[in-house]
């Protein structure tokens, strides 16, 4: 079923990392699904298929530092890199050992580098990865106006601008013209993100664009030399991510699996569950043998 934001703080609970504090939610019983979100929304954005997830799965879903009902410092050195650091701690306090990974925009990202960390490592703790919408080659991602003014030098006055009415707006493109989020979910976002201030942070937390062309090699390549299966599920419509992303995949990544989705746009968990969920489960029982249970806390 749906979660009201206030529903879903009360599902969570919270772990300590670098000390901030971290929120993630957790339920079922399965094999472990790690589930992480987009900029700028945060894990809520899985609420619609949490039930059906965590029916099968053991699925956890992590806010990132400076998202959601996450901690939100200043001035701290926001990376794509530590944010992979802190999701391995919490699979580590949790004691999962393997496990499917479902993501999202800079969630993406996140795989990217633990997909290549897995490579470093020679193991063989990612069974098998869904990607949806996200800027997974620096050479195709298309940045809104804004996140480019975050990027410039005034950013942090950009940050301080950033009000309600201007969030609203910049999120609205990139839905589909026919899948835009209610007025009750609009707000819910704002809430998220005006969080402890949060809109603040934007123009540290938009580094991430940079470090996409920065370790583009070493994140391409994770996606093309991995052993792990990856199903890419993209919204056609969307500007940033949509069809001109899904066609360099299929150029660069060999024997690809992609679920394209027409009238879709960047947030096809929440534009279009029931697709969404169909593809992940498709997916996710056909990668073969892998344990039903993992040991947890």
């Amino acid at each position: 079923m749906p979660y009201t934001l206030d529903q879903w703080r009360q599902l969570g609970r919270f772990s300590d990392y670098n000390r901030k504090s971290i929120f993630y939610v957790e339920a079922g019983q399965g094999f472990p699904l790690v589930v992480l979100h987009g900029f700028p929304t945060a894990s809520w954005d899985w609420h619609h298929i949490w039930d059906n997830l965590s029916a099968r799965y053991q699925a956890i879903a992590p806010d990132f530092l400076e998202f959601g009902f996450s901690d939100k410092p200043r001035n701290y050195p926001y990376s794509m890199f530590d944010q992979a650091d802190m999701v391995e701690q919490l699979l580590r306090e949790r004691g999962i050992e393997s496990y499917f990974l479902l993501t999202h925009d800079i969630g993406d990202t996140v795989a990217q580098e633990l997909l290549a960390r897995q490579i470093d490592r020679k193991t063989n703790q990612i069974r098998a990865v869904c990607l949806l919408n996200g800027g997974l080659f620096p050479e195709t991602h298309h940045a809104l106006p804004i996140q480019k003014q975050l990027l410039g030098q005034w950013g942090w006055l950009i940050s301080r601008l950033v009000n309600e009415k201007r969030f609203k707006q910049s999120l609205t493109k990139v839905f589909g013209k026919n899948t835009q989020p209610s007025p009750a979910d609009f707000d819910a976002y704002w809430q998220l993100m005006n969080r402890q201030q949060g809109q603040r942070n934007l123009h540290l937390l938009i580094r991430y664009i940079a470090e996409r062309r920065q370790h583009r090699e070493r994140w391409v390549g994770a996606l093309q030399n991995t052993s792990a299966p990856i199903r890419l599920i993209d919204g056609l419509d969307d500007s940033i991510s949509g069809a001109h992303m899904v066609r360099r995949y299929r150029e660069l990544i060999l024997n690809p699996n992609v679920v394209e989705l027409p009238g879709i746009g960047h947030y096809p968990q929440t534009e279009t569950p029931s697709e969404v969920l169909r593809a992940v489960v498709e997916f996710f029982g056909g990668v073969g043998d892998y344990p039903t249970t993992n040991s947890s806390n």
